[in-house]
């Protein structure tokens, strides 16, 4: 096995920083991108050529304003035509590891013999966690409007298509909308001191997003628990509603004082339960 790359080391900065008092999703997956870009350029090969298809990210261990981090990277699996990426982001000051990633990007079928053993050489023992496979809705039926915009030109990353955080930013604020719709709204949250605390994403991607393009989310509750809950977003380009991305977001209605999950109030509970999407 090869050794880890250091991808990237920072800080979080106070505007990323979400209503929790904690990093903002959307933010890690900045650093993602950060890291995915240098452990490309590490393995010889363009972002132009290897967009990403899917992310899986994992939350272990919170980071607050002020935090120092880094990120180390490697190769989990290899296979004709896709190189699974593996990310760890770690509290550099408490020596404690955040944040596992698995980020999967499309390679040419056939790799240069020079490239082919770079990825050979950074393969790395993965012992992040297993990634479990659920059955989805087929449709959209049962789903509810979440968010509606454009993309900015601002928005793009070095591809030319929306980068992995304007993906989440909206993804985020579909979540806003969808929980709200049973009652975990802002005047809900702020008044209770209680949140929406996001432990697992996964993330696909299909045809890239362009400046200019119109985009819509459609949300649904997968899976409501004493305090856990699962919802998937999935994002059209609009008017020919081509899905561009979904999102399968797993967190916990989380007690912003004592730092740790808390029970869902009944009438929350019930709510949500009405709204939950017909097993596929």
């Amino acid at each position: 096995m090869g050794d880890w790359l250091e991808t990237y080391r920072g800080t979080v900065f106070r505007w990323e920083v979400d209503h929790n008092d904690h990093f903002t999703v959307a933010y890690y997956f900045a650093r993602i991108a950060d890291a995915g870009l240098g452990m490309l350029a590490d393995l010889g090969l363009s972002p132009l050529d290897t967009p990403t298809t899917d992310c899986f990210v994992r939350y272990q261990r919170e980071l607050r304003v002020g935090d120092v981090m880094h990120m180390e990277s490697g190769v989990v699996h290899a296979e004709p035509g896709a190189i699974v990426l593996g990310h760890r982001l770690f509290d550099t000051g408490a020596a404690a590891l955040c944040t596992t990633v698995e980020q999967r990007v499309r390679v040419p079928a056939a790799l240069p013999p020079d490239t082919a053993r770079r990825v050979d050489a950074r393969r790395v023992a993965w012992d992040g966690p297993a990634r479990e496979r659920r059955s989805r809705p087929t449709g959209l039926a049962g789903f509810r409007d979440s968010a509606r915009d454009t993309v900015k030109l601002a928005e793009l990353d070095v591809s030319g298509g929306a980068a992995l955080s304007h993906y989440i930013h909206r993804f985020s604020a579909a979540n806003g909308h969808a929980i709200a719709s049973f009652g975990m709204t802002p005047a809900y949250m702020r008044g209770e001191h209680r949140g929406f605390s996001t432990f697992e994403f996964q993330l696909e991607l299909g045809a890239p997003l362009r400046a200019g393009d119109l985009v819509r989310v459609r949300s649904g509750v997968l899976h409501v628990g004493s305090s856990s809950l699962r919802l998937l977003h999935v994002m059209t380009r609009e008017p020919a509603g081509e899905v561009v991305a979904s999102l399968e977001q797993s967190g916990v209605h989380f007690d912003q004082d004592a730092r740790r999950p808390a029970p869902l109030p009944p009438p929350l509970r019930e709510r949500a339960l009405g709204l939950l999407l017909p097993a596929p």
